[in-house]
């Protein structure tokens, strides 16, 4: 019985056929939205390293900026009343903010892949809840849903 040797080239291409393509994900800044007033929706979006996420200001004067990435990631800038589109390669858990609606709780979170930052995460949550007058709970929720 003879048995059957893929070249290496062959066994590359299947890999790569294999793999599941990258995805575009879309977060609404919103003046109002499920979760209330001020707020991304979704809140909390689990994505696969390599997606993208693309923040659509569905609401005039909202922007979205990373608070807190993981180590090696990168964080992002958004202009206000402008969509941005962010590739999320780095593993962990993010958080983002709209910059003038920080006082009313206007946040978001972004599990990539893997949570192995989630500790830390939380961290800079408590941190950064001094910040938040209203709606605290928020960040709270949407660190939950991590798993």
């Amino acid at each position: 019985m003879r048995k059957s040797v893929l070249p290496l080239a062959a066994l590359a291409a299947l890999a790569f056929a294999t793999q599941a393509p990258a995805a575009d994900h879309q977060v609404k800044m919103l003046n109002t939205g499920a979760d209330g007033v001020m707020v991304f929706e979704p809140g909390f979006l689990k994505v696969n390293p390599g997606d993208t996420v693309t923040f659509v200001p569905a609401d005039p004067a909202h922007n979205a900026v990373s608070h807190y990435v993981p180590t090696g990631a990168k964080p992002w800038s958004g202009a206000m009343n402008e969509a941005v589109t962010v590739k999320l390669e780095q593993e962990g858990v993010y958080i983002y903010k709209c910059d003038p609606h920080v006082p009313l709780g206007m946040v978001g979170v972004i599990q990539v892949g893997a949570a192995n930052n989630l500790a830390e995460a939380k961290q800079a949550a408590e941190e950064f809840k001094g910040g938040i007058a209203v709606n605290k709970e928020r960040l709270d929720k949407y660190l939950s849903q991590v798993k």
